[in-house]
């Protein structure tokens, strides 16, 4: 999950790499796949993606964005699914979608200029998690006075850091960096529940997609509360698109295609890792 301020990457393709892949683009083109320029593999869905990054992906294919691309493939007639791993650190665009290894970033934060977002195929939030009867029960923004003198658990540079900043709250938060290589330590939302469960800190304030699964897995009594209510300050709900490379227009028109025919059995597969959908209302979606 990308939430960096990033320069947009101008890249293109030499002459010579050109002709080296003139096949690949006539083979995407008597595919169906379109203009000139494309060089999506018409036969293998080529997937950029973390080795180790749940619950989006691990090269073990459990994350709920390995699944996707099952299910595009599958979709798509392509006859299998294949990686380029890479972790999510600084350089991932570059060194994946934009150095050509792969054709798509499953997740990927609408508004990105690094990458060319297909429509939104869920929109999720930050949540507040904390233990239940720990004196928080019904705080539902970080803006509640009852987290005053509380430890909580933040990312640094993401948007609940602002609120939290606004609510005097820094002074005594605990703050996680913003980019780890999760084959080396373990995942910042892990590390946080982990924190949380063993009253490190009181609470912490999550993105949903991460912190469902985490909050799941450890089978402790936590509440996990969408922060949608928030009165002012940054937003807190993003939609999450996939990301192709900017010349791919009929490779997003062939995802938004699929993203359209499919998003029932997509929220089912999001629902089942526990990430919290929300619709253009902030509303939950059963």
């Amino acid at each position: 999950m990308n939430w960096l301020g990033s320069s947009f990457y101008q890249y293109g393709v030499a002459l010579a790499l050109a002709l080296t892949l003139a096949p690949a683009v006539a083979s995407a083109q008597g595919a169906g796949l379109g203009a000139a320029g494309e060089l999506v593999d018409p036969e293998i869905l080529r997937v950029c993606a973390d080795p180790s990054n749940m619950p989006f992906s691990d090269m073990d294919g459990q994350g709920f964005e390995n699944r996707l691309a099952e299910l595009m493939a599958e979709k798509l007639g392509r006859k299998q699914v294949r990686y380029f791993w890479f972790p999510t650190v600084m350089g991932f665009v570059r060194n994946t979608l934009g150095a050509n290894r792969c054709d798509v970033i499953m997740g990927y934060a609408q508004g990105d200029e690094l990458v060319q977002n297909t429509n939104a195929y869920y929109r999720s939030a930050y949540v507040l998690v904390y233990k239940r009867d720990s004196g928080l029960d019904g705080v539902t923004t970080i803006s509640d006075p009852r987290l005053a003198g509380k430890r909580v658990g933040v990312v640094q540079g993401t948007p609940p850091a602002s609120h939290l900043a606004a609510a005097k709250l820094m002074s005594k938060a605990k703050v996680y960096p913003l980019m780890v290589d999760t084959r080396a330590v373990p995942s910042v939302a892990k590390s946080m529940i982990d924190d949380l469960v063993d009253e490190k800190i009181d609470a912490a304030a999550i993105w949903g997609a991460m912190a469902g699964y985490y909050v799941h897995e450890a089978g402790t009594d936590l509440s996990m509360i969408p922060l949608v209510r928030e009165k002012a300050g940054a937003r807190l709900a993003y939609r999450i698109t996939m990301g192709v490379r900017p010349s791919d227009q009929e490779w997003k028109r062939t995802l938004n295609g699929f993203i359209r025919d499919n998003q029932e059995e997509i929220n089912e597969l999001l629902q089942s890792y526990h990430v919290p959908l929300f619709d253009e209302q902030d509303q939950p979606i059963r």
